[in-house]
């Protein structure tokens, strides 16, 4: 934890992310904001072919990317600094880990894993939104 927050003062971080996991379960209804907190996947509200808003946490200590290891289908192993929000407890953000796609013959921009962590937010300095995407989670 960072030595100067309190803990459990995660609010506006823990906001954000619900906010994404909530449009990533098509459970918001759509408005007119920008950046981490648009309330809507992709370029426009009517488009439907996104269902994902990758995140990046940074260490409230060092300021440097989380990462973790993962586990592709194919076995081969690696670390990511790229996230899905799959469920928020408080100050406990469950993430899967997403790996770079690079199949060509697939518009993805990332692959899922079967890899989860949970991370106290109170050790999150900064959070970044990348592009909107789609992500094949069976």
């Amino acid at each position: 934890m960072c030595d100067n927050q309190k803990q459990n003062d995660c609010g506006c971080l823990n906001d954000i992310l619900k906010t994404i996991m909530l449009l990533q379960n098509q459970d918001f209804e759509c408005d007119s904001f920008s950046g981490c907190d648009k309330p809507y996947l992709g370029p426009t509200p009517n488009v439907v072919c996104y269902n994902t808003r990758p995140i990046s946490f940074y260490n409230c200590s060092t300021g440097a990317l989380w990462e973790f290891t993962y586990t592709a289908e194919d076995g081969t192993t690696g670390t990511s600094t790229v996230f899905r929000v799959e469920n928020l407890d408080d100050c406990c953000c469950t993430c899967r880990i997403l790996y770079p796609n690079t199949d060509t013959t697939n518009d993805s921009t990332y692959n899922a894993t079967n890899d989860f962590f949970t991370i106290n937010l109170n050790c999150v300095g900064a959070i970044r939104c990348l592009n909107d995407t789609y992500v094949d989670l069976c």
